[in-house]
């Protein structure tokens, strides 16, 4: 039999990306399609499916189309819209950044939410499904990924695990939990839940001829951006971390056991059978960019010996507060003194960057997450090799490769599994 292809699509605030990969996780061709604008495009549904569709165009316009086998979607983590009985969308989306503006409905559900939930605060899905329920004629109440899912699939009540966190799913008992009635909410507007990777069921036939793809293609349950591009890493093992070094530091760490600590913001996904803990701090590379522009941080980073040690203790900060691995409002930033020479300033950011990194990851293993060994990194961070120096040395354990830093590549991997669960492997 003809090895089977995945396809597994990222929907993200600026477009969507798509990857076909095969059984031994190799991206064997990719497409994209812009959104129009991050104001017009990433909150219209219309504009939503025809990035996806392009996207998808372009990704089967390099493969053999008949061993397509399954597809899979990952989406925006806290995004939700109302749909009638056919899918059709009733009103705007909230996006995942979205604020509901109720603080009436806020302080109320507010008692109602257990501490270690992630139903919490304005942009939760919760607060979302809440407002959304009270709109005409609406039948259900989706996740961005459920409702691409849905047009690939023909019907639209299904989720996945990691979708449904945001908007009070319970992880441990895996179910929506009976507190959430008391918030007012329709259960009966919420989709059904499902296993990341778990089978929903094959394509719409309408779907299928549109794309060119055989009746028998799985539909996949996918899961959010975040979990996506962590399993795009090819991190599958218990202490395995991914670090993200963009704007902002972010610690994923692979775990046997769940984590929650809404004190730092963390809980836990469930993922491959196993659980993504992880947390983010307010350093980053938007405190580096602050002082120095990409090309002066490269030409400095290559004057660095990562083998030695300033005598600088920096916590880079651009204001004061910290959210993990500390969380205090009043946290100082500490970039003083600041040494006469760029380099030797970068030098003491980049170690304070890195002390933080092993800080939070340190973390949690203290709240019960196994100990690191190994790190992977994705973000613009990533390609700078006196700074992965810097941070191996402080860390202590082997830095591995990222196999991609796509989120469609995650999401393909959910595609495989489908495969695999419906014996197509």
């Amino acid at each position: 039999m003809t090895a089977r292809l995945a396809i597994g699509i990222d929907l993200g605030t600026s477009g969507a990306r798509a990857v076909a990969m095969n059984a031994a996780f190799e991206i064997v061709a990719q497409g994209a399609a812009k959104l129009p604008s991050v104001q017009d495009g990433a909150s219209d549904p219309r504009e939503w499916w025809r990035a996806v569709e392009m996207a998808l165009q372009n990704v089967l316009a390099d493969v053999d189309r008949p061993t397509v086998g399954a597809i899979a979607i990952d989406a925006t983590s806290g995004t939700l819209l109302p749909v009638d009985e056919a899918g059709t969308p009733l009103a705007a989306p909230l996006m995942y950044d979205a604020r509901v503006a109720d603080d009436a409905l806020l302080a109320r559900i507010a008692p109602l939410i257990p501490p270690d939930s992630a139903a919490h605060g304005p942009t939760s899905g919760l607060a979302k499904a809440l407002v959304f329920q009270s709109v005409p004629g609406v039948a259900r109440i989706l996740h961005q990924a459920d409702w691409i899912a849905g047009r690939l699939a023909g019907h639209f009540g299904t989720t996945d695990e990691n979708n449904a966190l945001k908007t009070g799913y319970d992880p441990i008992e895996r179910c929506w939990p009976d507190w959430m009635a008391a918030t007012g909410l329709r259960m009966d507007l919420l989709p059904r839940v499902v296993t990341p990777g778990a089978p929903i069921e094959t394509i719409d036939p309408a779907m299928a001829r549109a794309f060119g793809l055989s009746p028998d293609v799985v539909i996949v349950a996918g899961t959010t951006d975040g979990c996506a591009a962590f399993l795009a890493t090819g991190a599958d093992r218990p202490g395995d971390g991914v670090t993200s070094l963009g704007s902002t530091l972010t610690l994923k760490l692979l775990s046997d056991r769940p984590v929650f600590a809404a004190e730092y913001g963390i809980y836990s996904h469930r993922i491959n059978g196993m659980w993504l803990a992880g947390g983010a701090s307010n350093t980053g590379g938007k405190v580096l960019a602050h002082f120095f522009p990409a090309e002066e941080i490269a030409r400095l980073s290559a004057m660095i010996d990562p083998a030695t040690v300033t005598a600088l203790d920096f916590y880079p900060l651009l204001e004061a507060g910290e959210r993990f691995p500390v969380m205090d409002p009043a946290c100082p930033p500490r970039l003083t003194p600041r040494p006469a020479d760029d380099a030797e300033f970068l030098k003491a950011m980049l170690e304070g960057i890195a002390s933080i990194e092993k800080q939070g990851y340190a973390r949690l293993t203290e709240l019960r997450a196994p100990r690191l060994r190994s790190v992977r990194t994705v973000g613009g961070g990533a390609t700078n090799p006196t700074w992965t120096a810097i941070r191996q040395r402080n860390t202590g354990v082997p830095f591995i490769p990222a196999q991609s830093e796509e989120a469609a590549a995650g999401a393909a991997r959910l595609a495989l599994a489908g495969l695999g669960a419906v014996g197509e492997l």
